[in-house]
């Protein structure tokens, strides 16, 4: 299950976060994000010890822990989207999807005349085609 999305801009600045646990874990959440910002960082700059290619946009696990994993993703303009997961057996064909139809919800959104580049999403319509993308993962698609 996921438990919380989140996109982090260029600055590592929070764009978007969002959780979807009934308590109140969102301070939580956002230590794990920040956390696994330094992975990432790692990756980007030590493509060779970590054994990622820079052509890969998906970043795979970055920060497992006992009660959660994260999976990271980076795009061509250097935003990371991050998804925190309950799932101990998680595909990573499931989340390259998740995350491709994630970056297609963030590109509309940045797309919107309105927005301004680098500041928060408040857009209501992103948060709820969000919410339905994160409902239908795992869901095989036939």
């Amino acid at each position: 299950m996921i438990v919380c999305v989140a996109v982090v801009g260029q600055q590592n600045n929070p764009l978007f976060i969002q959780s979807f646990t009934d308590g109140d874990d969102e301070l939580k959440f956002h230590y794990i994000v920040h956390c696994s910002l330094d992975v990432i960082e790692e990756k980007v700059t030590n493509p060779k010890k970590t054994g990622t290619t820079m052509n890969e946009t998906f970043l795979g696990l970055l920060y497992p822990t006992e009660d959660y994993k994260v999976y990271g993703y980076l795009t061509n303009t250097r935003v990371k989207f991050l998804l925190v997961t309950t799932d101990q057996d998680v595909r990573d064909v499931d989340v390259r999807s998740f995350f491709r139809r994630f970056h297609a919800a963030y590109v509309d959104a940045a797309s919107n005349p309105f927005h301004v580049p680098g500041k928060r999403i408040i857009s209501k319509a992103f948060a709820e085609r969000v919410g339905a993308i994160v409902k239908s993962f795992g869901v095989p698609t036939t």
